[in-house]
């Protein structure tokens, strides 16, 4: 009994503003899924959800600010594929461990990546891209928005997969990659649906294949790699809600039913899907295996493909 009077005494939470952190710039993908979803759960909880952006270093600035929170539930983060599951292996003296840092609440979104070139490459399919490659090793490029990115770990990870030696070109961001792979510069170009569609439907670019288990509903006539002739093929990217490490259980669990459902919100997932974002709410422990999965299938293809982040 005095455990139910001390309970009914807390505050309930939350009181104030929340601060949703994340690791890139305005305007980006991560950015927009967590706009998205800070609206929504501004108007659920009866508090102010503040995105804040703490762009640098590939997200881990932000993973870093994170790990070292208050665990307190008024700051929590959208996290990246690149923070969570691929810093620890290409970033030298990481100064947070995802493992012992970071607590999952629910994953946010997935979707895929989507492997493109342009009209003057002669191929329309990805088995025709192969079979040029293996004819011209060493001679075609693939570019991706940066080192140790979604778009690059897919391009490794499919090198592996085919058998193919093509020369991975990292850019910084996904702007300059696009106006050199537009500008017949490059040969391949790993980026994601919304951002190519566009040129796509111009017929700017030609899409070969979406790195997803399925086909994406932006790009429904695009195969997958899988149905390319690549079974089993995965490269996904991803968001995911995650607090401080030390953050008490049932303020994960109050996140994580709110965040999920918000998610499952029919305006919500209309608004993400626009910007080809697929909803994939969770439970902790759920999105902690997944995690764990994503560690060592990428660990494995970094260590293969030998890359760094020098």
């Amino acid at each position: 009994m005095l455990a139910s009077i001390a309970a009914s005494a807390q505050p309930h939470f939350p009181t104030r503003t929340v601060t949703l952190t994340v690791g890139f710039a305005p305007g980006g993908g991560t950015d927009t899924a967590a706009r998205i979803i800070a609206r929504k759960l501004t108007d659920m909880i009866g508090q102010a959800v503040v995105v804040e952006n703490r762009a640098g270093a590939s997200g881990n600035i932000a993973a870093q600010h994170i790990s070292a929170a208050q665990p307190d539930g008024y700051t929590i983060h959208l996290a990246a594929v690149g923070s969570l599951a691929v810093a620890p292996y290409i970033v030298k003296d990481l100064p947070y461990d995802p493992r012992k840092d970071i607590a999952p609440i629910t994953m946010g979104v997935v979707f895929p990546n989507v492997f493109v070139v342009s009209p003057g490459v002669p191929v329309k399919t990805l088995a025709e891209f192969v079979a040029l490659a293996k004819q011209k090793p060493g001679e075609l490029t693939c570019g991706s928005s940066g080192v140790g990115g979604a778009g690059h770990l897919a391009i490794e990870l499919f090198k592996q997969r085919a058998g193919i030696n093509v020369i991975h070109v990292p850019y910084k961001g996904g702007g300059p990659a696009m106006t050199d792979i537009l500008g017949g510069r490059l040969t391949m170009y790993v980026g994601v649906p919304s951002t190519v569609l566009p040129h796509v439907e111009a017929g700017k670019l030609v899409a070969l294949a979406t790195t997803g288990p399925k086909r994406t509903a932006l790009m429904p006539n695009v195969p997958t790699v899988a149905e390319s002739g690549f079974p089993e093929f995965e490269a996904m990217n991803w968001y995911a809600f995650v607090a401080p490490a030390k953050t008490p259980r049932d303020i994960i669990d109050f996140w994580n039913r709110e965040i999920v459902k918000a998610l499952k919100d029919p305006q919500v997932a209309a608004d993400l899907s626009k910007n080809g974002l697929d909803p994939a709410p969770s439970t902790p422990q759920e999105l902690a295996r997944y995690i764990e999965r994503e560690n060592e299938k990428w660990s494995k293809v970094i260590r293969d493909a030998k890359i760094t982040a020098d």
